[in-house]
């Protein structure tokens, strides 16, 4: 069995857990004022987002509902292809006001789809949080309400985020080179 260190390509260290740590804090301090009136049903993107919402929806200060769905565009690919849902909410979704949690908004199209899904299902509001916008390669123009951090380019892994099913449990966020 190989060691994680043995198997890792060349990295570069681009977010510590440190500052991730503080930066859900003022995320879910944001979401909590924005929806302290209205009550809110939290919608994780599986696989890459289920370590950020862990973290984020133990700083949202409010009662909440949380589901899941599962987009898959990449594979075993690096590349974008087209999107699918494997898995969506299960949860009534009419009439609430629904956050959707992202690991990496980088074509835009899995929130511009979703979007148009629970719009469709009698969402009342939907607006997303992404822990990393990285417009290198974005189709379609999305607004991001929540923003974790901004990235310009690179192959990102770690804290949830996946090369190939591998790096998601690491604690930092790197940029994966030779990719």
């Amino acid at each position: 069995m190989l060691l994680l260190q043995e198997t890792m390509q060349e990295k570069e260290l681009i977010i510590t857990r440190t500052a991730i740590a503080r930066r859900i804090k003022e995320l879910g301090a944001a979401i909590t004022q924005d929806y302290a009136d209205t009550g809110i049903l939290v919608v994780g993107i599986l696989k890459g987002a289920f370590v950020f919402l862990a973290d984020l929806v133990r700083e949202i200060r409010l009662d909440m509902e949380i589901d899941f769905a599962r987009a898959v565009s990449y594979g075993k690919q690096t590349q974008s292809r087209n999107l699918r849902l494997t898995k969506e909410p299960e949860l009534e979704l009419a009439g609430k006001n629904i956050l959707i949690v992202e690991d990496i908004v980088d074509t835009g199209k899995t929130l511009a789809h979703l979007s148009q899904l629970l719009s469709n299902r009698g969402a009342r509001s939907v607006r997303f949080c992404a822990l990393i916008d990285k417009k290198e390669r974005r189709e379609v123009d999305v607004v991001i309400d929540y923003i974790g951090f901004e990235v310009q380019t690179g192959f990102l892994v770690g804290y949830g985020l996946d090369c190939r099913e591998q790096y998601r449990q690491l604690p930092d966020i790197y940029h994966l080179k030779n990719v």
